[in-house]
């Protein structure tokens, strides 16, 4: 059982950690982190900064501090790497609240029910409009009513009630309107970051798709399941790694699939196990 649930598991403790480490630092001023996940300080000397929060300053016309412009790029070379909507799979708060929903779909049947139909492109005009109202008025405007930083402020500095809130609405919108609604179709700072890892060399590939059974598991579990068939059915000659810029690298249809058809590769790398599939 706790195989169908390895990564799952691993992606729980990371956020633990991560948020643990927030609150030890603000309640009992343990040497950990300090700040919030849109800028930090790690053991009291190693800087991250949320490259998308620096983008807004930027378009805000803020100065931003050597520390932050360093941290920043860390961050951005990171997510470069293994991909960046790992940031919404392993770090991310609000996935906790956008699982928990669809968790609950799920085991209600759910899951394809829908009473909303937003277009997923929506959040590349709420990224630019996050962008261009920073450089309007001069804030950094996303981060006014962005869930993560609500639920990390609530964490470090005890302002619960915006935190709660943000997190029941998204919590009921994804339950009840959409699944996966708030993180697939609105939210600019996923799609940021899946254009950051757009060419990551960490990726999920499907290099046993020939064992496939069609059971369908993969698809019911993953949160983007659109990323699956391209790799999976080597739709238009696609190679077996799946490269959509919406995969989380999440692991759960590598939990799920008894056959064993997915795992996490190297790019190029399982390309190479199936030479007549990579073209």
């Amino acid at each position: 059982m706790l195989e169908k649930k390895k990564f799952l598991l691993l992606r729980r403790v990371c956020q633990g950690l991560i948020l643990a480490a927030f609150a030890l630092g603000s309640w009992l001023g343990a040497p950990l982190a300090s700040g919030t996940l849109a800028s930090s300080v790690w053991f009291g000397t190693v800087p991250l900064s949320d490259p998308f929060v620096l983008l807004q300053s930027l378009a805000a016309g803020h100065p931003l501090a050597r520390g932050a412009l360093w941290g920043g790029f860390a961050v951005l070379a990171f997510y470069a790497l293994v991909g960046g909507r790992a940031f919404c799979g392993w770090v991310c708060p609000v996935n906790l609240v956008t699982d928990a929903a669809q968790g609950l779909r799920r085991a209600l049947g759910w899951r394809k029910a829908r009473m909303l139909r937003i277009d997923k492109r929506l959040r590349y005009a709420v990224l630019a409009l996050a962008l261009l109202g920073s450089a309007a008025g001069g804030v950094v405007l996303w981060e006014a009513v962005n869930p993560i930083n609500l639920i990390m402020r609530a964490l470090v500095f005890g302002l619960w009630l915006g935190g709660l809130t943000a997190a029941l609405g998204i919590f009921l919108f994804d339950f009840l309107a959409l699944s996966n609604g708030w993180c697939g179709h609105v939210c600019p700072v996923g799609v940021f970051y899946g254009a950051v890892g757009r060419h990551a060399v960490v990726r999920v590939a499907a290099v046993r798709r020939d064992a496939c059974n069609d059971c369908g598991d993969c698809f019911a579990y993953c949160p983007e399941p659109q990323v699956i068939s391209p790799a999976l059915r080597a739709i238009d000659g696609h190679g077996v790694g799946i490269d959509a810029i919406d995969c989380l690298r999440c692991g759960r249809c590598i939990d799920v699939c008894e056959q064993r058809v997915f795992e996490f590769s190297v790019a190029g790398r399982a390309a190479a196990r199936f030479p007549a599939d990579s073209g």
